[in-house]
């Protein structure tokens, strides 16, 4: 259990959570919209914005390590991580407005490139932010159990700006189609600005341990060495790339499902949000669930949770009736997200407590890296679907505002169903292997102190 000394203040915890209300946004967004936007309103075929998001992955193998080792080196007088949040915020708010803003006249080769460099310029962008911002958590407290709070609540305020984004496709929705390319473009404009102002009062609010500059050599490939070295991050990337494929999942399929398969879009954003908002509220119960029962048991169940929560997806399209398809859409929808509040927790706590290890084991001090690794998996679980989506439309027959034949409509809850079924059983019976428990944390951290005492 945490005492009163070792508590982070909420201060620390409402601005470190903060940009992750912008993040969350602009996330869900790319994930949930700008396939159907791409496909549905610019007329750009399936398979080139599948390859788009799939080159933009190949980028992200390097881009990602390239930010978490240069800010784990990084020395400045606002520290290793608040310097790259700051240098972040531009590029964000433009590449965001970019994918959303493409001139009229263009060809459809100049608006495929358009999409291509706008796309692959914010998720750049956005490694920028996000890895040196977990990487910052990870040292504002060395907890156990705090981990879990301080996290938790920057998840909590990612899913608020989802729900947010949710708010926005509903306006969408609403909207002529001829109104969609103005609102939009009005809209990221927005978000883009507000961003900047939620990591500006990061930099200026939070602060950074000085003695953890200077503490990682000066070959990279030593950095990442130690990443795969590390049994237990080993182990974590094959569990958080199995874990995100559910989230990425409901972001990139939803409106698809509720379209062609349930049969009732009008309900697509209530359904997202019938996840998205028990993910959020679930967060204060897992917490202290984690304390009694343990972070690792816990996170473990979820997983199964969410994985039996989608697989129940792929029954729908041999429901008949439109009313029961509905009920049964968003009963799978909640039971999903209470499930996804507790890795979106334990997770990263987690993660943080790997890091300990490696410190440890090799003397420095790596989140950037470690996050980076993890980054990376983040967004390749979104990858793969958004991958597997563009080919699995385009050769099983899809045709967009139509309706759908057999074939698609199972190729699209196989996508959403199964695939996230398969993968989280397979991730909770590989975690039930980890040995980083709470016990052998608190050791880690002793043995710590006593070096750094020295």
């Amino acid at each position: 259990m945490s005492d009163s000394s070792s508590r982070v203040s909420w201060g620390t915890i409402l601005s470190f959570g903060a940009p992750g209300l912008g993040a969350g946004y602009m996330y869900l967004f790319l994930s949930i919209y700008v396939m159907k936007y791409s496909t549905d309103v610019l007329l750009i075929a399936p398979v080139v914005m599948g390859l788009i998001f799939s080159v933009s992955r190949f980028w992200d193998a390097i881009s990602d390590p390239l930010v978490g080792y240069l800010s784990d080196r990084t020395r400045s007088r606002f520290g290793r991580r608040r310097i790259w949040l700051l240098a972040s915020s531009l590029p964000i708010a433009a590449t965001f407005y970019m994918v959303f803003a493409a001139p009229t006249d263009l060809s459809q080769s100049e608006l495929n490139w358009w999409m291509a460099v706008a796309i692959i310029g914010f998720y750049s962008a956005m490694t920028l932010f996000f890895v040196p911002h977990m990487a910052l958590g990870a040292e504002l407290t060395a907890d156990y159990h705090e981990r879990s709070r301080l996290f938790g609540f920057r998840h909590a305020a990612f899913t608020l700006g989802s729900i947010l984004c949710l708010a926005s496709l509903a306006l969408l929705q609403a909207s002529e189609v001829g109104d969609v390319r103005v609102l939009v473009k009005d809209l990221a404009l927005l978000a883009g600005t507000i961003m900047i102002c939620l990591l500006v009062l990061a930099v200026l609010t939070l602060r950074e341990r000085s003695d953890f500059q200077g503490t990682v050599g000066s070959n990279p490939f030593k950095a990442y060495k130690d990443v795969w070295q590390n049994p237990h991050a080993r182990l974590l990337i094959v569990v958080t790339f199995i874990e995100h494929v559910g989230s990425a999942a409901i972001a990139v399929l939803t409106l698809y499902v509720m379209q062609y398969v349930v049969g009732a879009p009008g309900l697509a954003v209530l359904v997202i949000l019938a996840y998205m908002i028990p993910s959020s509220v679930s967060v204060p119960f897992w917490i202290p669930l984690s304390v009694k029962y343990g972070k690792i048991r816990i996170w473990m169940v979820s997983m199964i949770g969410s994985g039996v929560s989608f697989g129940g997806f792929f029954l729908i399209p041999f429901i008949d009736d439109l009313n029961t398809r509905i009920v049964v859409s968003f009963i799978l929808a909640v039971l999903a997200g209470i499930s996804a509040g507790s890795g979106g927790t334990i997770g990263p706590s987690v993660q943080s407590d790997v890091i300990d290890y490696d410190e440890l084991v090799s003397g420095e001090r790596k989140e950037g890296s470690y996050f980076a690794a993890w980054n990376f998996v983040y967004k390749s679980a979104a990858g793969v679907m958004l991958l597997l989506t563009g080919f699995v439309l385009e050769f099983s027959g899809f045709a967009p505002n139509v309706e759908q034949t057999q074939i698609v409509k199972l190729s699209i809850v196989g996508l959403y169903g199964l695939f996230p079924l398969v993968c989280n059983l397979i991730g909770a019976y590989l975690f039930s292997k980890f040995r980083l428990d709470e016990k052998a944390c608190t050791e880690i951290r002793r043995k710590l102190e006593v070096r750094r005492s020295h």
